[in-house]
């Protein structure tokens, strides 16, 4: 079917809410890496599905919250830039009956922007239903929302209803991407986050969050895709965490990472890492640059 209308939509919240879930159910496939550490997600990623005759373009942007270094500044930036580029705004919470310090930023972000909003609340599946008409209640005196929307996005729950709820916002116009383009990651940065989940999955909870992850080759040849990446973290003690004794976390890593790598490219993968030191990169502009987190 032809696309006629197309609309725009950003997923914000603080993080942990599920935001980046909801975006690969949205997405109907794995477009961003999920975990259950906080500010997992870094820069805007987009979550491209169509249904009829609109598509619909989602951004996944990192969870807003306290900022201590350059990189929590870029990170919320991104989220104050990208509500002020969309047609609607999707904002994601927790099932708790109380609105705090982060959603009532983002509110007023979304008031200032004249943006329709939808609430989704999240994480209906482990709650009551009167727990959730709290919840309601609760935001519906701090704005009036265009729809409350209880969700379950990991199991996939109330996604039809959420297209159905910002359906109405698409503007008439051709779609804005191919109709088989589910994201517009490269297969270097999708590469690149795959390797940072696995860390974050594996790895202590500060240590993690300190790292990124730099491709240096992506080539394919005799059949199978070859991929070498450095693994930059803030401190000495991190490197050795991230090692492990006689290399044994670095290859854990490695192996979940190329595991996930083959099943989602089909194909065979050689995968290489090497972990280096730069010290305090998430408080340097240039560094945060340099590793992707900073606009041109």
């Amino acid at each position: 079917m032809e696309i006629k209308k197309n609309g725009m939509y950003v997923i914000c919240g603080r993080p942990n809410v599920g935001k980046s879930t909801l975006a690969n159910a949205l997405a109907g496939e794995k477009v961003a890496i999920v975990t259950s550490k906080p500010q997992t997600t870094r820069n805007r990623i987009t979550a491209v599905c169509a249904r009829g005759e609109t598509q619909f373009v989602f951004l996944d942007t990192p969870g807003f919250h306290k900022a201590r270094n350059r990189l929590g500044e870029y990170m919320n930036g991104v989220v104050r830039e990208s509500v002020a580029e969309v047609d609607a705004a999707v904002l994601v919470v927790e099932p708790v009956p109380e609105v705090g310090k982060p959603e009532q930023l983002l509110i007023e972000r979304i008031r200032e922007a004249k943006l329709p909003a939808v609430l989704v609340i999240n994480k209906r599946d482990t709650v009551t239903p009167d727990r959730v008409l709290g919840v309601i209640e609760a935001y519906r005196k701090e704005f009036e929302f265009d729809e409350y929307l209880p969700i379950s996005a990991l199991r996939g729950e109330g996604v039809d209803a959420l297209l159905d709820a910002v359906e109405k916002y698409a503007q008439e116009g051709p779609e804005l991407y191919p109709r088989d383009m589910a994201s517009d990651q490269t297969e270097r940065q999708i590469a690149s986050e795959v390797i940072r989940e696995k860390m974050l999955e594996c790895l202590e909870r500060e240590v993690p969050h300190g790292v990124a992850v730099a491709i240096e080759q992506y080539i394919r040849e005799d059949g199978v895709l070859k991929i070498a990446a450095t693994i930059y973290c803030e401190k000495e003690t991190h490197k050795g965490i991230i090692i492990g004794k006689n290399g044994a976390m670095l290859r854990r890593i490695g192996e979940l990472a190329r595991r996930e790598l083959e099943e989602a490219r089909g194909e065979k993968v050689f995968l290489e890492t090497w972990v280096k030191v730069k010290e305090n990169w998430r408080s340097s502009a240039a560094q945060i640059k340099n590793f992707g987190y900073a606009d041109d």
